[in-house]
């Protein structure tokens, strides 16, 4: 898709949300695999089913609900993404990383994005939570390529520090006071759908990744292009290839449930004392 056509659909969806009650916005969040159950904390909700939403794609993997859900949480006001849109989807970039420039567009001006991902690390195990500290991006792509949409940000964005240190601060403060125990690493985005083979996982390993995923990547670019801080938190659903026995999709939705209300909890705390 053009730039321009972009950017206008990104001020024609902002328009019908503004119309429809979201204003004010203190906090966005994505929620992945197995963690939309926060959105049903929000109090007061306006609920946006994504294929409702003007020139909003939908999700189509199991365990992302598919709605945004604008409302309070803790007393401040949130815009929930339950279920995001991954490039193995075959959406391309521009689509993957739509909410977070539409989110810019809201005056966001923090995001807490979350996923599920392979332990890559062998000292963790599945359940943990993983405060996000760098990323490493072996995507073969990235969102920027193209066109800059200077409105939105530089042609050459920092990401000295795509994980926002004030943030990081928070997220271990939070832990600290809802008593979870907080492991800490470099989220490493591939593309999928397939799960990594244990070749890529001892490459990763060597590269200084602690976890391995197939999401995030791109929108924390855009996040940061764009000015927005982030804050990010895996839950380590299964150790990564060559570390268990086999990897499916059951087992990542399975070990959400176990530690949703951990979660939940964390998200709730860092919410509340940001």
């Amino acid at each position: 898709m053009a730039l321009d056509d972009q950017l206008l659909h990104l001020e024609q969806t902002k328009r019908f949300l503004q119309n429809n009650g979201v204003q004010n916005i203190d906090f966005g969040l994505i929620l992945g695999s197995g963690l939309g159950e926060l959105a049903t904390e929000v109090e007061n909700p306006i609920i946006f089913n994504y294929k409702d939403i003007p020139h909003f794609p939908v999700s189509t993997v199991v365990g992302h609900a598919g709605r945004l859900v604008y409302g309070e949480l803790c007393g401040k006001k949130v815009l929930i993404m339950d279920g995001r849109f991954h490039f193995y989807e075959g959406y391309p970039m521009e689509t993957v990383t739509f909410p977070i420039r539409l989110m810019k567009l809201l005056e966001v001006e923090t995001m807490i994005v979350t996923n599920s991902a392979g332990g890559s690390n062998p000292n963790f195990k599945p359940g943990d939570l993983m405060l996000i500290t760098d990323h490493i991006n072996i995507t073969g792509t990235n969102p920027l390529i193209g066109p800059n949409a200077d409105s939105f940000g530089p042609r050459f964005p920092d990401m000295s520090h795509a994980y926002h240190v004030y943030g990081q601060e928070v997220v271990r403060k939070a832990a600290k006071e809802v008593g979870v125990q907080l492991q800490e690493g470099v989220y490493t985005g591939l593309s999928g759908p397939t799960y990594e083979t244990p070749a890529e996982v001892r490459m990763v390993q060597v590269l200084g990744g602690d976890a391995v995923g197939m999401s995030t990547v791109p929108e924390v670019i855009i996040a940061n292009h764009s000015g927005i801080k982030v804050i990010g938190i895996s839950c380590i659903t299964n150790l990564a290839a060559g570390l268990q026995a086999n990897l499916n999709h059951e087992e990542v939705v399975e070990t959400t449930q176990r530690v949703k209300e951990s979660f939940k909890g964390l998200v709730r705390k860092v919410i509340e004392i940001y």
